[in-house]
């Protein structure tokens, strides 16, 4: 189905006309529908190369770790192989939860709602509208039968090509709310027995954080608790002002979030400068929140707009020294300083065991796991072995091969971890900090703490 699509090289050049340039705009975006469409058909077809059939003898292993079963879309649709999923990813530069989200999209897609997938390939409706809809399909809770994927499907197959976005996502999660599974109980709710997708939610975007130091956070709460924590905010924002503050409502509202997240009140607002201990005893006490920032003691950090910067491991972001230093003179703010690590001094530890001095190590320096495209935090991860460590080399007088030490470990999320110990995924440190990976089919990626970097042909090393 799929058929290698020929580059169009044509330059754009400065004297084309506005008519020529809205046409090759056009022509653009259909070579990227046409693309993300022939990725989804890919991504299908990669699946149905990886079955659970394919790894059964492993599957049914007792070994812990071993490679399982992994639904990755709604019922109906086949199951696949769980390792696969990471080469793919690391081919396409993405993570393994995104090219996970991918082919369970293009695997929604072609068997359960059939009629959007014909017209995603048919070049009708854009791929990442389908995908929104096999994303809201994949989750829906209670999960949703094939009939009633099939009952979503002809209902927006009808029309997805022809409305926006957003009356897209209300088609589909009406249209899901309404289908019936069984015959309604009469001594039941009305609305019971019918399909819901409940659409309360509180996310942060962590992926946008801008170098002033804000992020986004949306959310959908219910009637009752989003007029209850609207009058807390409105109430907090006042007594702000009330205590002097000059800035906007609209800032002073957003502190007002902060300090509901920390349990502060207007009665706390009001002993501002005092010693925590000395608050009224029925004041609340803030919540503590270990943060882990870091700055270079010899730059202090990078040179910004914003002024002196450092590098903050939640989110894995930038964070101003002004920040900080302003986190610190909270009253209820716990600084605890840390001891420096050089993370250039080689560090070893007798025996398998890592210990916590040695992981501390490891956690800073890889700041993330090192798997090509991975950013699950460091401190979260597993700290690997890259060369196996040999638990019978003392026992049998020879040298170990795989040592506990800092060029000999690596930060691996659990799952990586497993796909290292039970695939043919293998990697190398190459330089402190340095990895290179090489997949099963001969693929080669270089990771250090900036990213990945994919390599076509990888240097002789010894």
């Amino acid at each position: 189905m799929f058929d290698e699509v020929e580059q169009d090289t044509e330059k754009v050049t400065d004297d084309l006309s506005a008519t020529a340039l809205l046409a090759l705009a056009r022509d653009r975006r259909a070579t990227e529908n046409r693309a993300a469409a022939d990725l989804l058909d890919l991504a299908a077809r990669w699946a149905d190369l990886h079955p659970p059939e394919s790894i059964h003898h492993a599957a049914t292993f007792t070994v812990p770790g071993c490679e399982h079963e992994e639904p990755i879309a709604g019922q109906g649709a086949p199951l696949v192989a769980e390792f696969c999923i990471a080469e793919l990813g690391a081919v396409l530069g993405m993570s393994t939860t995104s090219a996970k989200k991918l082919i369970g999209h293009a695997l929604e897609l072609r068997h359960r709602l059939p009629r959007l997938w014909a017209q995603v390939q048919a070049g009708a409706v854009p791929a990442w509208r389908a995908r929104s809809v096999a994303e809201a399909t994949i989750h829906t809770v209670p999960t949703l039968t094939m009939e009633a994927a099939a009952h979503v499907d002809a209902q927006v197959a009808a029309v997805a090509g022809r409305i926006g976005p957003a009356q897209l996502d209300r088609l589909v999660a009406e249209t899901i709310k309404r289908f019936d599974l069984a015959a309604p109980d009469p001594t039941q709710d009305p609305e019971d027995g019918h399909l819901h997708v409940d659409p309360r939610h509180a996310t942060l975007n962590d992926e946008d954080v801008d170098f002033g130091g804000t992020m986004h956070f949306d959310a959908v709460l219910g009637i009752a608790d989003a007029l209850d924590f609207n009058q807390a905010v409105a109430q907090d924002a006042a007594a702000q002002k009330a205590l002097g503050s000059t800035e906007s409502l609209d800032v002073r509202r957003s502190k007002a979030l902060g300090n509901l997240a920390r349990a502060q009140t207007a009665l706390d607002l009001a002993g501002v400068g005092a010693e925590p201990a000395n608050l009224p005893a029925n004041v609340p006490p803030a919540r503590e929140v270990v943060v882990h920032t870091h700055f270079d003691a010899r730059t202090v950090g990078e040179a910004t707009v914003f002024g002196p910067t450092g590098r903050m491991e939640e989110g894995q972001r930038l964070v101003l020294l002004e920040q900080v230093q302003g986190w610190c003179t909270d009253t209820h703010t716990r600084v605890t300083i840390k001891p420096v690590i050089d993370l250039n001094t080689e560090l070893s530890a007798p025996g398998y065991e890592i210990p916590q001095w040695l992981r501390e190590q490891i956690v800073l320096r890889d700041g993330a796991c090192v798997y090509p495209w991975c950013t699950r935090p460091a401190r979260r991860a597993d700290v690997d072995h890259v060369i196996e460590y040999d638990h019978d080399a003392e026992a049998e007088g020879r040298p170990q091969p795989g040592p506990t030490t800092t060029s000999n470990l690596a930060a691996l999320c659990r799952f990586h971890h497993r796909l290292k110990t039970h695939s043919a995924w293998t990697y190398a440190m190459v330089a402190p900090g340095v990895f290179e990976w090489t997949s099963p089919h001969g693929h080669h990626y270089l990771r250090d703490r900036h990213g990945t970097t994919s390599i076509a042909h990888p240097p002789d090393r010894p």
